[in-house]
């Protein structure tokens, strides 16, 4: 049960900030819609978020965790401390270095990032203003991600998960700020929610920084030296930072491709929004919980432990994301029409953002079970291996995405749906391939319990897909209905009414052991 808590914290405060994403986007939605100023946002926004996503969401803590947890218990928090210090000190020196020459070097990397920009001189020009403006994010959240690392290692999980919450708040207050001034769909929203990032990243370093002085853990600034601690860190993080950090480079090539079609940057956008939400809040609670976990069990020789937290993560995993992937992919129009067809965001653009965002829903349990696998091998100080699948993963989602992005658009068909069929089919390439490895080893394996719930799990998710299916043709009248009061009410009734069907279903074929978590929650 302290494992499921700690699900829980990380969960709870993820699921509010991606509450708080959504009424972002909203807002983002009605203002800038799906034209150029909106693409260009979204591709200045890719390459520090790109860094937050993969340092913050548990890719950096694939090498540090691990190390630190093991100077920790083993040498002190003095000893744990000193090496956060130097680990700190060789990262800001690195990210120092390279800020300045990607911000002097922009429109070069503007055309890797987004080639299919150059067409358009002017969103390319506002895409390169807004990617200076907004790296010296990168800078902060690489420094979040180390102290994430120190407070998760100590069963401290609150301040990190809070800080995608700061970033959502900051950007609707520029968001705010743009409207009060007076700017609509143009270049200056753009330029005032490029400073918003930037303040954004600022304001959760410094929310960090408190949070590990409260711990007494936290590091001082250090002049940076190649010390050996420095040097395991590189050799097991590089690995670690590519395997973990796959689904989102996936993202990004995704976008790269996307670009030479217009809409289709800001389309997966939106659809990346939507299928995100059920992956952080599971996914990342799980990667960032796990790993620590599996870090202490293996160094006390606790197999049977480790195998058992690996079992409950799946299983929690499966139990909240099947459904979520089936809901995602049987009402996607109605999500989306609810959610964004408003002020500059048409209804041409929920008809592409829905079929996107059903695609990707296919990959979903996917991109969960690699947040679920991958810290098997990272708290074994194995991060290898899961460079090389993710490689392989990489490779195959981007010779598909371009393959089926020029095939869809030479017979007439939305091109953006084949890099959406490419990145969750690379997902499904990835998890097979890390679940394999671990069965091979013996490093997993299934009990009782979890051969009886998933497909369990499965039947009661198949079982909201016929509810979702026949519930929005019955309520079509209110979904499409003229108010966007009318149309919300619609949606979170229909919403409501198939998690009460899922989790009855569930407790009905006894994938979800309700009796059992009441008891242990009564104890605790």
């Amino acid at each position: 049960m302290k494992l499921y808590r700690a699900f829980a914290t990380v969960g709870g405060l993820t699921l509010v900030s991606r509450i708080m994403g959504f009424v972002r986007d909203i807002m983002f939605a009605a203002l800038l819609g799906a034209g150029p100023i909106a693409e260009a946002f979204v591709i200045a926004f890719r390459f520090p978020n790109l860094f937050r996503r993969w340092f913050g969401e548990g890719a950096f803590n694939a090498a540090f965790v691990p190390l630190f947890a093991k100077r920790l218990e083993g040498e002190g928090r003095d000893a744990a401390r000193r090496f956060a210090e130097e680990a700190m000190a060789g990262l800001a020196a690195v990210l120092l270095i390279l800020s300045l020459i990607a911000m002097i070097a922009m429109p070069a990397v503007m055309l890797v990032m987004a080639p299919g920009f150059v067409g358009n001189p002017e969103k390319f020009d506002l895409a390169v203003v807004m990617s200076r403006i907004a790296f010296p994010y990168l800078f902060c959240m690489s420094l979040v991600a180390l102290l994430s690392g120190v407070l998760n290692s100590v069963g401290k999980f609150a301040e990190s998960s809070a800080v995608s919450i700061v970033l959502n708040l900051t950007l609707m207050a520029a968001m705010a700020l743009a409207a009060a001034l007076g700017y609509g769909n143009d270049r200056n929203s753009g330029i005032v929610m490029a400073w918003g990032i930037c303040a954004a990243g600022i304001l959760q370093l410094l929310l960090l920084l408190d949070g590990a002085r409260r711990a007494g853990l936290l590091p001082k600034l250090r002049r940076p030296r190649l010390t050996d601690g420095v040097r395991e860190l590189v050799r097991l993080g590089v690995p670690g930072i590519v395997a973990g950090g796959i689904t989102q480079i996936n993202i990004v090539v995704g976008s790269m491709i996307a670009s030479m079609h217009a809409g289709a940057v800001s389309w997966l956008y939106y659809a990346d929004r939507l299928y995100e939400l059920p992956l952080a809040i599971v996914g990342i609670a799980i990667g960032v919980v796990l790993l620590p976990d599996l870090s202490r069990h293996l160094r006390a020789g606790d197999r049977a432990a480790v195998l058992d937290a690996q079992n409950r993560s799946l299983e929690f995993a499966m139990l909240l994301t099947v459904p979520a992937a089936v809901a995602l992919a049987v009402i996607p129009k109605e999500i989306i029409a609810v959610l964004f067809e408003r002020g500059a965001f048409k209804p041409s653009d929920t008809v592409n953002v829905a079929g996107a965002l059903a695609i990707f829903a296919t990959g979903l349990p996917a991109f969960v079970m690699i947040k679920v696998f991958s810290p098997a091998f990272f708290a074994r100080e194995d991060t290898k291996t899961p460079m090389r699948f993710a490689g392989w993963s990489l490779a195959i989602n981007t010779l598909g995405s371009i393959a089926l992005f020029f095939l869809f658009r030479h017979l007439g068909w939305a091109p953006h749906f084949g890099i959406a069929i490419a990145t969750s089919f690379g997902g499904w390439l990835n998890a097979g391939l890390l679940y394999g490895a671990l069965r091979r080893r013996g490093h997993i394996l299934a009990d009782v319990r979890l051969n009886w719930a998933l497909p369990m799990i499965v039947i009661a998710s198949f079982g909201l897909g016929v509810f979702l299916h026949f519930g929005a043709g019955w309520m079509e009248p209110w979904l499409a209905g003229q108010t966007l009061t009318m149309r919300a009410t619609a949606l979170a009734v229909l919403t409501v009414a198939g998690a009460i069907v899922y989790f009855a279903l569930t407790a009905m074929t006894g994938a979800l052991p309700l009796a059992g978590l009441v008891r242990a929650f009564r104890r605790r």
